[in-house]
């Protein structure tokens, strides 16, 4: 296992929060290999020995962090009445057990899944006070007027409650002369939903045709095919759950038009 945060270890392990690990730290409490630890230093927990207080951790099963290309036609729930696929029937068996999805793609939708059985990062990415920004590439029926556009930008009212503002910029736009009737705009939202831009655009009279998340914070869909799942590197996770999960991504493509 490569090495990470002595905190996150100690988080992982059930031995405090984040928090409370880098106030251990900084008391004298912990050591690594017999020497005090230091705050922000890290570790190997399969070869390092960790001690809170003279008292060995353990290190738990490594947790899965993956990063799937959902194609449409898969639902994010684990079973289905109608029997319909689902984005954990992409991952191998072997490597389904505890896997939850932060956040949700509808059965139509396509685009970037985290796949996690780590709770505690599930709920800091998907959680809107983390301000971990999510873009879309969406495919609607003809060109929004700008008014319509700037009242979806302030937010809409969806389920009784007023959804957060939301960034909407132009990527390609309908070319009636040559027969491109529809135009593709770039949605980022910091607080999702459910159906969230298909009402939006449904509401002025430009209904979807096509949606693709393609940034998870700074993590964009550059080279994952639909249908792959990969892991999230070590970096990822942390970028994810630290100051940059507020950041744009540099660059968010489509995907297939």
């Amino acid at each position: 296992m490569s090495e990470e945060r002595l905190q996150k270890v100690l988080a992982r392990a059930g031995i405090a929060s984040r928090r409370q690990a880098e106030e251990l730290i900084r008391q004298g409490k912990v050591t690594v290999n017999g020497q005090p630890a230091e705050l922000g230093q890290r570790v190997d927990s399969q070869v390092d020995s960790i001690k809170v207080e003279g008292r060995r951790v353990r290190p738990r099963t490594p947790q899965q962090y993956l990063l799937l290309n959902k194609p449409a036609g898969y639902i994010t729930t684990r079973s289905d009445p109608q029997k319909r696929p689902t984005v954990f029937d992409l991952v191998p068996a072997g490597r389904r057990k505890g896997l939850l999805a932060v956040g949700r793609l509808d059965y139509q939708s396509e685009g970037l899944l985290i796949l996690t059985d780590d709770g505690d990062f599930a709920q800091r990415v998907a959680h809107p006070r983390h301000g971990c920004i999510k873009a879309y590439a969406v495919k609607v029926k003809g060109t929004p007027p700008q008014e319509a556009l700037d009242k979806l930008r302030l937010g809409i009212v969806l389920e009784g409650r007023r959804t957060a503002p939301a960034m909407i910029h132009l990527r390609k736009k309908a070319d009636e002369r040559r027969g491109v009737k529809n135009s593709w705009w770039t949605v980022e939202l910091r607080e999702g939903r459910t159906r969230q831009i298909r009402e939006m655009f449904f509401r002025i009279g430009h209904p979807v045709q096509r949606l693709r998340r393609v940034a998870i914070g700074p993590l964009t869909d550059q080279g994952l095919p639909l249908g792959v799942v990969r892991e999230l590197s070590p970096g990822e996770i942390e970028v994810l759950t630290g100051d940059r999960a507020g950041d744009r991504p540099k660059r968010a493509r489509g995907g297939r038009k």
